[in-house]
């Protein structure tokens, strides 16, 4: 679990985004399953994975061939396994940043949000070292990581509105159903706000509201037909009074004949 000086920081940077603590909270808490960091050569780091693939193909041939003969790279995902502990991640990390420092990093997810440093470049950073300065500065250099991947995702109105399903969906990709990950986060959010001791807020309605011209009233919905909807005329009825008309001038031509 995080410790309290943990959950400040998170609350804090919920409190700069205008998101609920506890939202931002439980998305942290599942992501890292409630540690910060880890003590690796005496020192606090972020929680790091290594990800074999990512490093393979972003080698040049020579160094690719060093890399897969050293066992620290593989085009099948999943194939270079990670150690049990940070401590033998960091010095797997330190074996491979020895071959290309730089693809490296990019291959790494960073932190409690499990940010990959291959996204650099898309989260606007100048380069993957000022990704890997964030994410090493401490916890709230890694949840202003985490925030800045949901901002740029468009995972905001999500996480306002509580829906889960909606951000496991974007913020882990259409396998999340299979991990359970929308309950997790559904859980710890409530774990969370029931020991805030405050009630949970009501949910926002965050349909589409077309505003009203104060210069017109509105029209009725039945007024504006849809895309799929026939538009077709009115076709008014001929009047009587027209055929008596038309029957009289007709007999009146044949008379004058």
């Amino acid at each position: 679990m995080f410790t309290d000086e943990t959950r400040r920081e998170i609350a804090a940077i919920a409190n700069d985004l205008e998101l609920e603590p506890e939202a931002l909270l439980a998305i942290a808490e599942v992501e890292s399953g409630g540690k910060g960091f880890a003590i690796v050569g005496g020192r606090p780091e972020p929680l790091i994975r290594f990800e074999g693939h990512y490093f393979d193909r972003r080698l040049s041939p020579a160094n690719r061939q060093r890399a897969r003969a050293d066992g620290l790279a593989s085009p099948a995902a999943g194939a270079v396994a990670n150690p049990r502990t940070q401590a033998g991640r960091w010095a797997l990390l330190a074996k491979a940043c020895a071959i290309d420092a730089s693809a490296a990093n990019e291959s790494v997810s960073w932190g409690i949000g499990q940010v990959m440093g291959a996204h650099w470049a898309w989260l606007g950073y100048a380069d993957v070292d000022a990704l890997v300065a964030e994410a090493r500065c401490g916890v709230a250099g890694q949840v202003r990581l985490m925030a800045r991947y949901i901002e740029k995702a468009g995972l905001t109105a999500a996480v306002r509105r509580r829906d889960w399903e909606a951000f496991a969906r974007g913020y882990n990709g259409p396998q999340y159903r299979r991990y359970g990950y929308h309950r997790k986060l559904a859980a710890a959010y409530h774990r969370f706000r029931a020991e805030s001791g405050e009630p949970l807020p009501e949910k926002r309605n965050t349909a589409l509201r077309i505003p009203r011209s104060p210069a017109r009233k509105a029209l009725p919905a039945t007024a504006i037909p849809t895309k799929t909807q026939t538009q077709t005329r009115t076709v008014r009825p001929v009047k009587p009074r027209f055929w008596n008309r038309l029957a009289r001038t007709f007999s009146s031509f044949l008379g004058r004949g």
